[in-house]
């Protein structure tokens, strides 16, 4: 079977797919160096938040509702086992969540056997307030870091985390805004990602112009993150509706001025011309691989 990008573009860095996740990446062998999921939390069931100081429902969509302990396993499972057979050998994966769904996915990467290096803690700075005040404010996601293989040894930026952190060792947990106003000039995904955040475990975990898969990539700020830093990306998602806003985000950038412009509002840094600084300097790695995309 061909399989048709929805999107390709022209310096062959960022790459789209429309479809269901498992069922593409199981008609080809690519190998990526890194893998970032942001899958469905599970936690759309009829509750309100803010946003933009205004009430809004929490619920996403039929995708975001939870079919019960066995079913929301079961496809965990399935995604994470296709994933891990699109690593290579020392590559490793990142998935967020919450309560709702992270010990499913801890739980199913375990019986897969990945060994688990982290969980982050992403605390945000900018959190919505909790409107029942019977709770404490939701202010934290959590991050998993795993490698596909025990014995396999993974890549880490130790340094440039160290340096990133005043110059003391990065901790586990991450104090980060949410996504800012001018993330979403092309539209706003439900649960759009911020830049930060995909910056820093981009930079954590892989070296110029390795391979990021994103398999429910939404608006593909793990596509924008990687582009603008220098790495090579292919996402996934079933509706057009976001993979329209990923392609448009990502001409969007092909103006060098934007992209510039972007590297320096990219939260996380000392100062804005660290990002830009380390992108200029950051050495060079060999990288032959290619996607298939002679036969797409």
């Amino acid at each position: 079977m061909v399989i048709k990008p929805f999107f390709k573009s022209n310096d062959k860095t960022f790459t789209l797919l429309q479809g269901d996740c498992v069922e593409l990446l199981n008609q080809f062998d690519f190998k990526f160096d890194m893998i970032f999921a942001d899958p469905p939390y599970f936690l759309s069931n009829g509750g309100i938040s803010v946003q933009s100081g205004k009430m809004v429902s929490v619920n996403k969509g039929d995708w975001d509702k939870s079919n019960g302990f066995e079913k929301d396993n079961e496809f965990n499972y399935n995604w994470l086992k296709a994933c891990r057979n699109h690593l290579t050998e020392s590559g490793t994966i990142w998935i967020s969540g919450t309560f709702h769904n992270i010990f499913s996915v801890a739980q199913m990467l375990t019986e897969l056997d990945f060994k688990i290096l982290n969980c982050v803690t992403w605390a945000k700075t900018n959190p919505p307030p909790n409107l029942s005040c019977k709770y404490f404010t939701h202010s934290t996601e959590f991050i998993i870091w795993a490698r596909k293989n025990k014995k396999n040894p993974h890549y880490y930026n130790y340094e440039l985390m160290k340096q990133i952190n005043g110059g003391t060792q990065m901790k586990d947990v991450w104090n980060l805004p949410a996504i800012a106003s001018w993330e979403k000039s092309c539209g706003k995904h439900p649960t759009q990602k911020p830049l930060a955040l995909l910056t820093r475990i981009i930079l954590a975990s892989t070296q110029k112009s390795a391979w990021i898969l994103d398999p429910f990539t939404g608006s593909s700020t793990t596509g924008i993150s990687s582009n603008l830093i220098g790495r090579r990306f292919l996402g996934i998602d079933k509706e057009v509706e976001y993979l329209q806003m990923s392609k448009n985000r990502k001409l969007e950038i092909e103006n060098s001025s934007i992209a510039d412009n972007y590297r320096k509002k990219i939260g996380g840094f000392e100062c804005e011309r660290q990002l830009g600084l380390f992108f200029a300097k950051e050495p060079p790695v060999e990288y032959l691989r290619e996607l298939p995309l002679e036969n797409w």
